[in-house]
């Protein structure tokens, strides 16, 4: 055997120590929106080093024929790997970080809480129009150069020189030509010259060309309302909060009109003054004006961002919050990710609402993520409800969060008087009539006896919610939902509400040719057709996603409503919840039952929420109001309840019932959706996941049930067969385990896809 000398154990002339210094490489992980998800390790070059940060976007190559693909930075670090181990990142797509540390983090509980892959989340995190950099352009700027501090080369420049460039010193940030040149009252050619000498360089960089709201609000003066001795004992809560720089999280549970924006006002108020900012996040894009118009008479700067702004819109504010120079951010669920850079207080009104849970991946619930963001950054967290959801309450009540109550409304005004309208004995034809005459006779009172306004809650928005051959007995559906098509008016149009596959509205019957097809069932158009005809010197007015859809409807139908212009409002649920108009004497309930009884265990406290809210909707101002509730189901205990303004008896009913069965909040719960094209092939798939799932809690021990599969109550969606499962435990981390084994070793057959919905709301 040779002999072989220790510098042949490495090439060339590489010494051991050289290698070392080499292996220590500065690396990046990357995820994926789309399969791969990553993360991946990649290289940093040279020139990326000490300026890649999470959040940014890069491009790099993947698989075996480096394929390029956009991802995001999840995390940079130093790691020991031999240079050639590693690919490279190709390039980086941004300047700057997309999103703070702390929104890292969050993506991480999200990506690991919801079973969602980073990089999904990251794209519902980061909104489309930001990382377009949408209503932005590059722009050559100038700044000046180091020898621009040497006041000897100063000292050569011809006068004109000499001012412009002090100018563009004084200014302390870029400048366009333009802009010099407006400062210093120069010409082109003064700027040429100071470039040619080197006094000032020129670069491109990618500016906001958007020229969006920004403006600051004018502020109303004088002092605010007196508090009542409720209200100062709430805010005096969430100032302790507030004072401890602690995470905390507050139920302020206070029935309608008993004055929590005036807390929320002043504790805003109170995290100003620290230098901090605020989110409220509202359940409805509908309430946003209203709520942005009463925050910017209280403070000096408010920004909204919602989904339905345009990208360079949504953009613009984004860039503003980041900057620091807004005081309070306002919106629906999306808002939680604002980018304050010092968040002190987050508030989430209506916290019972199923519009803060997402319904497409990431199935998020923005009440749960905003208790981890204000975890995360040390700060409380507000929950206001009249009628909150029995999760939050079950957790105030058992001291896992804070609760304080405002029992009575403001001056002491009567709760208004609800009285249910039973349509047993009270019947009516809803395809002649939907109201009742106890209701037509207390709408005409108010209308020319009393001057009020009224407003009627029917939640099905279309004409007719059925359209059926009385012949042969065809009811026209949905072919990819297997639904009833709902019989729009306008447009004279038959549409699906889950899929929008639209179709005319068919004159004869598509099967047997009988000419006298009937349109069936109630929706708004048709409720609005049936009050003018019957109230015609009444203006009226009607709010739902179909009326909605212009850019601000909603603040020209509020605007009209407040101003006394219109007299009676209609529409959905968007109608029930927020909404503050001291002339409303009148609120009718036209279908109580309609989700009364669907197979879903909230259905009950769903409609108790919904007559709750809109009840309080009235008996707002000086004068009393008074509510009817038509119902086929008077006996029961949410609507009693409802009108009784009674939460906590029917929160404690509502509790025992669900205790038996571990329904939360006394269990937690997790529902898997199998889809596919062939139903055999989506039922045999998900026995086969559920058979897997119980296997692994008798193995794994865990305290887990699991219920299914079985069709769900709407089997076909959007052109997909659909089963679903149930999986509960008072254990969420046997949940996660269980779920989090089965997806890793899970392999899909052709054509069938599965979702899992963590803490889901809806059960159809």
């Amino acid at each position: 055997m040779g002999e072989h000398r220790q510098g042949e154990l490495f090439p060339s002339d590489e010494t051991p120590w050289e290698l070392d210094a080499q292996s220590i490489t500065p690396v990046a992980h990357v995820v994926f929106p789309e399969a791969p998800f990553g993360p991946y390790s990649y290289r940093i070059p040279e020139e990326l080093a000490g300026k890649l940060m999470p959040s940014m976007r890069v491009v790099v190559p993947l698989g075996k024929g480096d394929r390029e693909i956009t991802g995001y930075v999840f995390g940079v670090e130093t790691a020991e790997h031999r240079p050639q181990a590693l690919k490279s990142i190709l390039r980086c797509c941004d300047e700057e970080a997309l999103c703070s540390a702390q929104l890292i983090e969050l993506v991480r509980w999200m990506s690991q809480y919801y079973l969602v892959p980073a990089g999904q989340v990251m794209e519902a995190v980061i909104p489309a129009g930001v990382r377009a950099g949408a209503g932005t352009r590059n722009q050559l700027l100038l700044r000046p150069t180091e020898i621009a501090s040497d006041d000897a080369f100063l000292a050569t420049l011809p006068p004109k020189q000499r001012q412009t460039l002090q100018q563009l010193i004084l200014a302390d940030e870029p400048l366009s030509g333009e802009q010099l040149r407006n400062l210093a009252q120069c010409s082109d050619g003064v700027i040429k010259k100071l470039r040619e000498t080197g006094f000032i360089e020129a670069f491109t960089e990618r500016v906001m060309a958007y020229e969006g709201d920004g403006k600051k609000g004018e502020v109303e003066g004088g002092m605010p309302p007196a508090l009542t001795t409720d209200q100062r004992v709430a805010l005096q809560t969430i100032f302790s909060a507030l004072d401890s720089s602690e995470h905390s999280t507050i139920l302020l549970h206070g029935v309608t009109g008993s004055g929590k924006t005036e807390v929320y006002m002043q504790a805003i108020e109170r995290t100003i003054q620290f230098g901090k900012q605020t989110i409220v996040l509202v359940p409805e894009i509908s309430l946003t004006p209203q709520t942005r118009s009463r925050f910017e008479n209280r403070f000096r700067s408010v920004a909204v961002l919602h989904s339905n702004m345009s990208g360079p819109e949504r953009n613009f504010q984004w860039r503003r919050i980041a900057s620091g120079d807004v005081q309070v951010v306002v919106g629906p669920r999306s808002a939680i990710f604002a980018p304050v850079p010092q968040l002190g207080l987050v508030i989430l009104d209506e916290e019972h609402e199923g519009s803060f849970k997402q319904d497409k991946i990431p199935r998020y619930h923005a009440r749960d993520v905003a208790i981890h963001r204000t975890f995360l950054e040390k700060v409380p967290l507000v929950l206001g409800s009249a009628t909150p959801s029995l999760e939050t309450y079950y957790r105030a009540k058992t001291g896992k969060y804070k609760l304080v109550s405002l029992p009575r409304r403001i001056l002491n005004r009567p709760m208004p008087e609800v009285r249910t309208i039973d349509l047993r004995v009270n019947r009516i034809d809803v395809n002649r009539s939907s109201l009742s005459q106890p209701l037509v006779q207390a709408m005409k009172k108010v209308l020319s006896e009393e001057d009020g306004q009224i407003i009627l809650l029917l939640n099905r928005r279309g004409f007719s919610t059925r359209v059926q051959c009385p012949s042969c007995g065809l009811v026209l559906e949905c072919p990819d939902c297997d639904l009833p098509l709902t019989f729009h008016r306008d447009g004279n149009k038959a549409m699906c509400h889950y899929c929008d596959y639209t179709i005319s509205a068919p004159q004869q019957c598509p099967k047997c040719t009988h000419s006298g097809i009937r349109y069936s069932g109630l929706g708004t158009q048709r409720l609005e057709l049936e009050v003018q005809a019957m109230f015609p010197d009444a203006t009226l007015s009607r709010m739902d996603s179909d009326t909605m859809r212009k850019p601000g409807s909603h603040e020209r139908t509020l605007a009209d409503f407040r101003a006394g212009r219109t007299k009676i409002l209609l529409g959905t649920q968007m109608i029930a919840k927020g909404l503050d108009f001291p002339n409303v004497l009148l609120v009718g309930v036209i279908q109580a039952d309609t989700t009364l009884h669907f197979p879903d265990f909230r259905a009950g406290e769903k409609t108790f929420q919904l007559v709750t809210q809109v009840a309080g909707r009235t008996g707002r101002g000086e004068r009393a109001g008074e509510v009817l509730v038509q119902t086929f189901s008077p006996e029961h205990p949410a609507i009693i309840a409802a009108c009784q303004h009674d939460f906590l008896g029917y929160a404690a009913v509502e509790l025992e019932n669900r205790k038996p069965f571990g329904y939360p909040p006394f269990g937690y719960l997790a529902r898997v959706i199998f889809r596919g094209e062939q139903q055999q092939d989506v039922e045999q798939f998900a026995e086969s996941f559920v058979t897997r799932a119980r296997g692994l809690v008798q193995k794994l021990g865990c305290k887990a049930r699991v219920l299914g599969p079985s069709l769900p109550p709407i089997p076909k969606l959007r052109g997909s067969y659909r089963y679903h499962a149930m999986f509960l435990s008072d254990q969420p981390g046997a949940l996660h385990s269980i779920l989090q084994q089965l997806q890793a070793n899970t392999k899909l057959p052709e054509g069938v896809l599965y979702l899992i919905d963590i803490d889901p709301i809806d059960m159809l």
